[in-house]
């Protein structure tokens, strides 16, 4: 192990003013599971043993485990939702509710006790209530043993057999996964495609499969020479007709694994000693690409170490398998038959989930754009070096997909529930694209610089647990020493939008100029001007927002700092030492990292006054 787990013994225990001004606790889960699948029928029996410890100030008389699979079921939830949503995902459209009994999916428990005492429990669709015999009192651990069943449906939402792609098994969300318990309570959600919260802890996990599969697992392998790594088709033919592997993982809140019978098993030991695995099907037309994806994804780990800190796992696996690419603990699923260009891309993207998702492990049904909005914002930083794109600013996409969602009329507050967005564009933009704009245009706010220390600083005090919106910002506030409340609320908890406009330039006398702005849309910004002289000088006058209580540290050697504009009124005016019949142009945000609403306003001349 890294040293950073040295430091994780106090986890449990560690307190830290955090999410609503108490002291921070969060459960503990060790899972120890032994696991027979079948490649014949794709059912797997399966038994859980589950020490649980509550960290929590309160007194548990229940728990809550999610069964995903359920989900793979004509009737579901997940199903019912994507034959009635406007614009469905087109991976599951109606297909759920056209699968017949052996290509559905579906998981059971048959037995559950506590201490060694039998439970009442009942399966409600994807989660299973469970009515505890006796209440887990505050710093108390119990132990559930549990025998499960389960059916791997036809491969339609992340997990599934036989891929279009031809993988075997995807096996992510397979297990009875207990829910997780906050400070704001338990999160037993509904799977209805979306996204997840899980408990930090420990896996002990034996698979048992056909000899012939090669699996790919979150975690370390115990067992490699049992499973023939070393010995003759002999030898490997008299230990029968399946291998068990058995995987141990540290300090993850998931496991997932893949197996097939073809796929090509290649590691690379990276720069600061990782281990990168990858699996991949036996297939020529894919080689090449898979091969040369290695190097690249050696240069993403360590551009994340850099601008996020270091990856604690001593491994990291980037398998084919799933319906697209999808992260989980120290491991990643991602079609396969891509262009060079979309396999690096996919990678960077899931891949920067192991640090924002799988390292600050934030609940990302309530807060999903901190999940993929963050990992948009510094998977397009890493692939614009990686593949040397060199472009001065990397999100151009993600601001266009939040100004598109911005005038589209269908947008809703980034605080609403991941499953409880009207259409899945909406969710989308919101998620991915507002998300990156959120960071990138906090640069814009606090500095680049300051955002470069708040994402280090943010992985120092958050790693190995689950920081909310709030956390992250008192980050950014620390670091910079603004005040950034109003930025959080107007962006993420409202649809104001940002629209600043040249209301009127106009000659003050022979040796001056007088500009009047205006503030057209509700959320507040600081904002910089960009003038721009016949003689070629340029000028950046900044103006602070008031409510910041803070100036940003010039940029340039032409920074003039202006007086503060206080967000009720709407308009400021300011004085220019020039005669307007020297000022060539003038612009509100020229590095247009602000996401204004209209830029059409934003600059003069105008085009409709040039036209004139």
């Amino acid at each position: 192990m890294k040293k950073i787990f040295l430091s994780l013994t106090v986890l449990a225990t560690s307190l830290m003013v955090a999410q609503n001004s108490t002291s921070y606790w969060q459960q503990h889960a060790d899972y120890k599971m032994e696991v027979d699948m079948n490649v014949e029928n794709f059912q797997y029996t399966g038994t859980q043993e589950l020490e649980y410890t509550n960290n929590s100030p309160d007194t548990l008389n229940k728990v809550f485990y999610h069964l995903f699979f359920n989900a793979f079921q004509p009737g579901s939830e997940m199903d019912v939702r994507s034959r009635t949503i406007q614009d469905p995902d087109r991976r599951v459209g109606d297909r759920i509710s056209k699968l017949t009994p052996e290509q559905q999916g579906f998981l059971r428990v048959s037995s559950l006790t506590q201490d060694g005492t039998n439970l009442n429990y009942e399966e409600v669709g994807t989660v299973l209530e469970v009515e505890l015999q006796k209440p887990i009192l505050p710093g108390e651990k119990t132990v559930f043993k549990m025998e499960f069943n389960g059916q791997v449906p036809e491969q339609i939402r992340r997990s599934g057999r036989n891929s279009s792609e031809g993988i075997a098994l995807s096996m992510s969300q397979w297990y009875p996964k207990l829910a997780e318990y906050d400070f704001q309570g338990w999160h037993a959600d509904p799977y209805i495609a979306r996204e997840f919260h899980g408990v930090w802890g420990d896996f002990d996990v034996e698979l048992t499969i056909d000899k012939n599969y090669t699996v790919a697992a979150t975690g370390y392998l115990q067992n490699a020479d049992e499973i023939g790594h070393g010995y003759s088709e002999e030898e490997i033919d008299a230990q029968g007709d399946t291998h068990t592997w058995h995987f141990v993982a540290p300090k993850v809140h998931d496991f997932t694994w893949a197996a097939d019978p073809e796929y090509i098993h290649d590691v690379r030991i990276a720069e600061d000693g990782t281990e990168l695995h990858f699996f991949y099907k036996d297939n020529e037309e894919i080689k090449e690409n898979w091969k040369r994806l290695q190097s690249k994804t050696e240069e993403l780990l360590l551009f994340f170490n850099e601008k996020i800190g270091p990856y604690p796992w001593d491994q990291y696996t980037v398998a084919q398998g799933g319906d697209g690419g999808m992260e989980y603990a120290m491991l990643t699923l991602i079609t396969g038959e891509r262009s060079f260009q979309s396999l690096v891309g996919v990678t960077a993207h899931e891949m920067a989930h192991a640090w924002f998702q799988h390292l600050m492990a934030t609940n990302e049904s309530k807060h999903e754009w901190m999940d993929e909005g963050f990992t948009s914002y510094i998977s397009s930083k890493a692939m614009n070096r990686v593949m040397q794109t060199d472009a001065e600013n990397p999100h151009t996409g993600s601001y266009r997909g939040y100004l598109q969602l911005a005038n589209s009329g269908v947008e809703q507050p980034q605080t609403t529930h991941a499953d409880r967005y009207s259409l899945n564009a909406a969710y989308g933009a919101t998620a991915y694209s507002k998300g990156a704009v959120f960071l990138a245009q906090l640069g814009y706010v606090i500095g680049r610089e300051n955002l470069d220390k708040t994402l280090r600083r943010y992985y120092e005090d958050w790693k190995f647990k689950h920081p909310t919106p709030n956390d992250f910002i008192r980050v950014a506030e620390k670091v910079s020493g603004a005040e950034l409340d109003w930025y959080l609320m107007d962006w993420t908890q409202t649809t104001n939008q940002i629209d600043y406009a040249i209301k009127n330039v106009e000659e003050a006398d022979k040796n001056s100029t007088k500009i009047t702005l205006e503030r057209i849309g509700e959320m507040p910004m600081p904002v910089e001007l960009s003038i721009r002289f016949a003689n070629g000088d340029h000028q950046i006058h900044y103006i602070p927002l008031q409510m910041m209580r803070w100036e940003k540290e010039p940029e340039t050697e032409n920074w003039i700092q202006e007086k503060d504009w206080a967000w009720a009124y709407p308009t400021y005016e300011l004085s220019i030492d020039s005669p307007l019949s020297e000022i060539e142009s003038i612009e509100i945000d020229d590095t247009q990292l602000m996401a204004d609403v209209n830029r059409e306003n934003n600059v003069y001349p105008s085009e409709t006054s040039e036209k004139e």
